[in-house]
């Protein structure tokens, strides 16, 4: 890869590959499948679905981590409720930090002295410090690693679409902004850098009284199922809005999720 490099591939006389961009791995880290959470854009309970599922793989017996790579709004320290630090390892490494289940997690908010300060970075620093978390955190043995993306296709999904291999994405939507564009655009920039979808989920999809369990679709009526096939999507979820679900969120205790929630999502990491 050239230095001078403008990431337009079609336009290049270059012969380099996809393999010239990937960051190995340290010799502290076994990480075996990679998976990552996308977005068309923001607002769809992105970070919240990430969190999800690895609840959910852990819960299926796999040793699970979550790479935060929404640098500039990082939620995940927050869903997991993790208040410390992480620290360093003989001054080459850096540990991440352990949730209640066991769920390694890195996140710029586990480096920062007060977590609600702004981070004011432009793009090639926020790509960097995307490619030192892959690099230099010590992640130790994973079955499965979700990352958690920024909306869109700027410089940081960038980023992790060309140093990270990926195993696949799975998109998040929500239905009043599922439409053929803002799926496409997550699921082109996937195509271009030849990384399946496996899958896509639709958050906010529905609320069921807890009376009569009657379903109303607050948003808009689903059309997910209708995307997936469009796009040739092999899985699909619908995950409905409750209250509750939000509140263990909020309150850093979303490894108690209930069973029935997380329902949906199974099978989404295999």
């Amino acid at each position: 890869m050239s230095d001078g490099c403008n990431h337009k591939c079609d336009d290049c006389a270059s012969k380099c590959s996809k393999a010239d961009f990937i960051v190995k791995q340290n010799e502290l880290s076994d990480i075996k499948r990679v998976i990552g959470v996308v977005s068309g854009k923001g607002g769809v309970g992105k970070s919240m679905v990430t969190a999800l599922l690895a609840v959910d793989a852990v819960r299926n017996g796999k040793h699970v981590a979550v790479l935060d790579a929404d640098i500039t709004g990082p939620s995940i320290p927050k869903a997991f409720g993790l208040k410390e630090r992480a620290t360093g390892l003989d001054e080459r490494f850096i540990l991440p930090v352990k949730t209640r289940k066991n769920i390694s997690v890195m996140s710029l908010n586990l480096l920062m002295d007060e977590d609600t300060k702004p981070v004011i970075w432009r793009g090639p620093i926020l790509a960097e410090t995307v490619k030192q978390f892959w690099r230099d955190v010590a992640w130790g043995s994973v079955d499965c690693m979700f990352v958690d993306m920024p909306p869109g296709t700027g410089d940081v999904p960038l980023t992790v679409f060309q140093s990270i291999p990926l195993d696949g994405i799975i998109v998040v939507t929500s239905p009043q902004e599922l439409v053929s564009m803002i799926v496409a655009k997550a699921v082109n920039m996937a195509k271009m850098m030849n990384v399946p979808i496996l899958g896509i989920v639709e958050n906010m999809s529905y609320f069921e009284c807890p009376e009569c369990h009657k379903r109303v679709e607050i948003f808009g009526k689903s059309t997910v199922e209708k995307v997936a096939a469009e796009f040739g999507i092999p899985k699909f979820a619908r995950l409905p809005i409750r209250p509750d679900a939000a509140s263990v969120c909020d309150k850093g205790m979303i490894e108690d999720i209930d069973e029935k929630f997380l329902e949906p999502l199974h099978g989404f990491a295999d």
